[in-house]
């Protein structure tokens, strides 16, 4: 009998080994992470300083910032193929059987099949961000124009909406439920698009007694969601803002011991990890989600890039750019448990 359980165990520890692209970002390439080893590289993907990899199924898309777009096998970590759609590309998003990318040059938003065939391309006039998917709906903004758009995929990507005066030069968007929450660089508060109804209106950012408070708001990417709330990274100060999302409510302000970057919450909803600039950037901070307190402070690497927890929650893996290192940290003690070298390492993606 425990010769038919062996066999069983390997076949599931081996289908079930957790899969990491990290971002070489000086080499234009991924590095291959699996069972926490280091087993390859995918090359020749463009400039990778602000690379976007995305899952589907057993495909991997990757987004260079010199605008090629990336096709990648998981099961192999084999480039399939690789197209240029645009000279910079700023993000991109799966709706339906279609992948949408969002150019900066040139003005345009570009449909592609997940073969990387090109559907549809759409005139926008404009720097595009903030896209998003929503049912059938793919919502973006258009950052010199001051305008939402929202396309409909079931009627061919038609234009369906448009919301125009929506606040002064809109950088990015996450979508909260039916909402679209867009965030502006020349403007307090944020913007909010139900896309149920189209109906659109603007927030201040206020404390329970009705206080204004004005802070700047980095790209939602850097924002930690857990459920209605949000920890966002303040820009410029030593702390990190509690928000209820649904009405855009300060709760709470946490100190932290350094200019806030990135902050990531566990799959378990129990903790947050914070990392920073400057002088603190060897640092990272641990969050207790229910006290709202920082409960540990540790040297993590030489410049903390990203951290991304893995799937179970159990792990932390953290990119230290200086170091070369991905480093891998058990989020129960914190003790590091295995340190992988990659070359100039940025973004960790965790793709099976």
């Amino acid at each position: 009998m425990l010769y038919l359980i062996l066999p069983v165990l390997i076949f599931f520890q081996i289908v079930f080994a957790e899969k990491l692209y990290v971002v070489e970002r000086e080499r234009g390439s991924l590095a291959v992470i699996e069972d926490d080893k280091f087993v390859g590289e995918i090359n020749d993907l463009g400039n990778l300083n602000h690379a976007i990899v995305k899952t589907d199924g057993d495909f991997s898309y990757c987004i260079s910032r010199n605008g090629y777009f990336s096709k990648i096998d998981n099961r192999n970590d084999r480039l399939i193929k690789k197209i240029k759609p645009g000279n910079s590309g700023i993000g991109f998003t799966f709706i339906k059987n279609y992948i949408a990318i969002a150019h900066y040059d040139p003005k345009k938003v570009t449909i592609l099949t997940k073969d990387l065939e090109i559907k549809k391309v759409i005139d926008t006039g404009s720097r595009n961000v903030g896209i998003k998917p929503y049912k059938n709906l793919l919502t973006f903004s258009l950052m010199d124009r001051d305008e939402i758009w929202v396309l409909d995929a079931n009627k061919d990507f038609k234009i369906v909406h448009k919301v125009k005066n929506a606040g002064k030069m809109p950088f990015d968007a996450l979508i909260d439920k039916n909402r679209y929450i867009v965030g502006f660089f020349k403007e307090k508060g944020v913007g909010i698009l139900d896309l149920d109804s189209f109906v659109y209106k603007k927030a201040i950012f206020h404390t329970k007694n009705k206080e204004e408070i004005v802070f700047k708001i980095p790209h939602f990417g850097m924002w930690g969601v857990i459920n209605d709330t949000a920890l966002i990274p303040a820009i410029g100060e030593k702390r990190s803002y509690v928000v209820d999302i649904k009405n855009m409510k300060v709760i709470k302000h946490i100190d932290l011991p350094g200019l806030p970057v990135f902050i990531s919450v566990s799959p378990l909803k129990n903790i947050a990890v914070v990392n920073f600039s400057g002088d603190k950037d060897h640092l990272l901070a641990v969050i207790d989600i229910k006290n709202l307190k920082v409960i540990k402070t540790f040297t993590a690497g030489k410049r903390v890039m990203h951290m991304r927890f893995s799937k179970d929650g159990e792990k932390l893996y953290v990119s230290s750019y200086f170091d070369n290192s991905l480093k891998i940290f058990d989020t129960n003690s914190w003790k590091l448990l295995k340190e992988i070298t990659v070359p100039t390492p940025s973004g960790v993606f965790i793709v099976r």
